[in-house]
């Protein structure tokens, strides 16, 4: 009888290899649970933990999950009436809070350096007959990754993310656990800050959090992941986490790894991490994610190098485009990077939900504070919602896109840069010059609210037939029950404490 993962069509030499090797890993490093996880709509790691001796099994067969929790709001309701007659109509497989298979991969496996004897895989979901779920993020980014390497390309992605930690206030009762107080969602701890702020990059606030910022950065490096620095950022208790570049998957991945792992052991040490954009406090500063892109050829010559070999950056040119000023896109861009900057541009408010989607998030589009309020671009201007860095001969030349809050899924807000850019390459767009006034008043605003940001998102077709229109009803009636609750909150402030700061 064939094994579930056969079923699916995934099971191949190459993963029989990583299974059995993963077996005899567990085996002898006397891993006791092993945690087996899926990424949901919100960027957030859920799953089930199995018994070691379960593990190779369910590597094999898959875990039942129950499938509302792909249905779920940011405060865990269900966005969907599952158990009345056509409350999920229109998404057949999620009717009566029926079953989903998690299939991990076992090539994912890792041991969680805070957890005593307990390793993790990666999985997605999948269908009882063995269909991939499509409303699966990842599974998002992965068909959008296979329309962009039809088009002859590549995508490498390099993360730089912004958060708050804080120290967990040990002098008084935690209110978070304080059952006479249970809630849903429940009340945020007391904290602490670990800085006070206003000193970017000043040494004696990064020696002051020194034990939080040690233990992102063992954390990270345990994980596998390319941490390339840790900053003391200019907010109150703000750090910044850099990442070398990879590629877009890749990357993904190691966000969502990052951001759920930097939480849980900075949690066992005494402090609270948060990816909420602006946290519940005074004087705070806004955290954002800047997602630097670029493609790299897979139809040069290169094509036939091995897989580990530099592929050629399809947005470096050689030198300056003939007759062009420093102000034109192909001054510092390949013909290809000035449509992506372009199709970036022409879909920017209609991706803004895939990289902003939180209510809080929208908060951070302000003037004059190192974030983008309006749809422009720049040349190393950080002030532009898009930032193109790099110039002539310059492997390194790419797009940072500054849209981003650190509470985005990864998959969706690298999908909506792949579906964008190509748009901008298939139709040849041309980019506007460069500004110099990012904060002007006469240009294309970004939306201001999550419910603008859907509409934006429902009224741009090129996006809705990319993403297909199945997965954008979706995201946008899982979200309109976030911004629904939101407006019907008679204290926002409180609503963004227990919603977002100790939840994201």
């Amino acid at each position: 009888m064939s094994s579930f993962a056969e079923q699916c069509g995934v099971h191949d030499s190459t993963r029989q290899s990583a299974l059995a090797h993963t077996t005899r890993l567990i085996e002898a490093s006397g891993i006791e649970l092993v945690r087996f996880a899926w990424c949901d709509l919100h960027g957030v790691l859920r799953g089930k933990s199995l018994m070691a001796s379960a593990a190779a099994k369910a590597m094999q067969n898959g875990v039942g999950m129950v499938s509302t929790l792909m249905l779920k709001d940011t405060s865990d309701r269900t966005a969907y009436k599952v158990f009345e007659a056509g409350g999920t109509s229109d998404l057949p497989g999620f009717e009566y809070a029926s079953n989903l298979m998690l299939l991990a991969d076992p090539g994912s496996f890792k041991p969680l350096p805070w957890a005593t004897k307990t390793g993790w895989m990666q999985g997605q979901l999948r269908f009882l007959d063995g269909r991939p779920v499509e409303l699966d993020t990842r599974h998002v980014l992965q068909l959008a990754l296979q329309r962009l390497k039809q088009a002859g390309y590549g995508m490498k992605c390099g993360l730089e993310i912004e958060l708050h930690v804080y120290r967990l206030d040990q002098d008084s009762p935690d209110q978070a656990l304080d059952p006479e107080q249970a809630a849903w969602p429940g009340l945020p701890p007391r904290v602490s800050m670990i800085h006070p702020g206003y000193s970017l990059l000043n040494e004696t606030w990064f020696d002051m959090s020194e034990e939080p910022l040690r233990i992102i950065r063992d954390t990270a490096l345990a994980l596998g992941l390319p941490l390339h620095s840790l900053e003391v950022e200019f907010g109150p208790s703000q750090v910044e986490a850099v990442f070398d570049a990879t590629d877009a998957l890749t990357a993904a991945d190691n966000m969502v790894l990052f951001r759920n792992g930097v939480k849980q052991a900075l949690r066992r040490a005494g402090f609270h991490a948060t990816f909420m954009c602006r946290p519940p406090f005074p004087n705070i500063m806004s955290s954002g994610w800047h997602l630097h892109q670029s493609l790299f050829e897979l139809n040069d010559a290169a094509s036939n190098a091995p897989d580990h070999a530099p592929r050629r950056n399809a947005f470096m040119r050689d030198q300056p485009g003939a007759g062009t000023l420093p102000n034109d896109a192909q001054y510092t861009l390949s013909e290809i990077g000035e449509h992506y900057l372009a199709g970036l541009l022409a879909h920017a408010r209609a991706m803004t939900v895939f990289c902003t989607p939180t209510v809080n998030g929208f908060g951070r589009f302000q003037p004059n504070a190192l974030a983008p309020q309006s749809v422009l671009w720049g040349r190393d201007n950080r002030g532009a919602m898009l930032r193109v860095v790099g110039g002539s001969g310059d492997p390194a030349t790419r797009i940072e896109n500054r849209i981003g809050e650190p509470a985005a899924n990864p998959y969706l807000y690298l999908a909506s840069q792949i579906h964008a850019g190509l748009d901008g390459i298939q139709r040849r767009l041309k980019a506007p010059p460069a500004t110099d006034a990012p904060y002007g008043s006469l240009d294309t605003r970004l939306p201001t609210s999550l419910n603008e940001a859907l509409d934006a998102l429902l009224a741009d077709q090129v996006l809705v037939d990319a993403f297909g229109s199945a997965f954008v009803n979706y995201l946008v009636r899982v979200k309109r029950s976030e911004a629904s609750r939101y407006e019907e909150a008679v204290d926002k402030i409180d609503f963004q404490r227990r919603e977002y700061f100790s939840r994201i």
